[in-house]
């Protein structure tokens, strides 16, 4: 390489150099913003993690305090201070609040939570559960319409609790005295592959008390 040519490109990289100073100093403030607001953000999402966590342990240390009480009406007024502070998880404690109020005789109270459940919870798989405690906790005193009509709600295909609503509906046709229906839907929850093992167990010894026959190697229905 001759002499000029040495020299040109040291100019040309001295060039490359001002004009390179010349850019940080006009916008390096924008690079450091970023920078900035990059560690920013993740502090603050770390933050939040941490918040959250601990809001969520808590809870969690709160509701196993109130659980822990001696009696079902001590548990059910100590979960109604849980309820108010459990925030998006304030419906789980309102659903073992009602048990508890049920456990210690208060039906009128459970109900009026349950109902309460049915009308505010954001999602319909709370508002399912707590519709058939509901109906389990009223049963004969309800309009039998009205009963009818919600448990067969509950009772289609592909709902969460059809089992559990079709044990329902077996009870009331035994109140009724229909027994052959009882037998007939009794006989679907043994079948259904959504019927957990203790619900599977409660059909058989329901069929049996009937006079029924329980298929002695069922082929689990997939939620006829």
């Amino acid at each position: 390489m001759s002499e000029t040519d040495s020299f040109i490109e040291e100019v040309t990289e001295e060039v490359r150099r001002d004009k390179l100073f010349g850019y940080l100093k006009k916008y390096g403030w924008i690079a450091v913003v970023v920078v900035v607001g990059a560690v920013g953000t993740t502090a603050f999402l770390e933050w939040q993690k941490a918040q959250k966590s601990a809001a969520a342990q808590n809870l969690g240390d709160l509701f196993l305090a109130a659980t822990g009480q001696p009696d079902a009406a001590a548990r059910a007024k100590t979960l109604e201070a849980v309820g108010a502070e459990a925030g998006d998880a304030q419906v789980l404690v309102e659903l073992r609040r009602a048990a508890e109020l049920a456990a210690s005789g208060d039906k009128a109270a459970a109900l009026a939570v349950l109902d309460q459940v049915v009308a505010d919870a954001p999602n319909a798989l709370y508002r399912d559960l707590a519709t058939l405690k509901a109906l389990m906790l009223r049963g004969k005193d309800m309009d039998q319409a009205v009963r009818t009509q919600a448990l067969a709600g509950l009772a289609q295909p592909g709902q969460a609790f059809r089992p559990l609503a079709m044990e329902q509906q077996a009870i009331m046709a035994m109140e009724t005295g229909d027994n052959d229906k009882a037998l007939a839907v009794l006989t679907d929850v043994f079948l259904d592959s959504q019927a957990t093992s203790a619900l599977r167990g409660r059909a058989q010894q329901m069929i049996v008390a009937l006079g029924g026959e329980v298929p002695a190697s069922p082929e689990l229905q997939l939620g006829q």
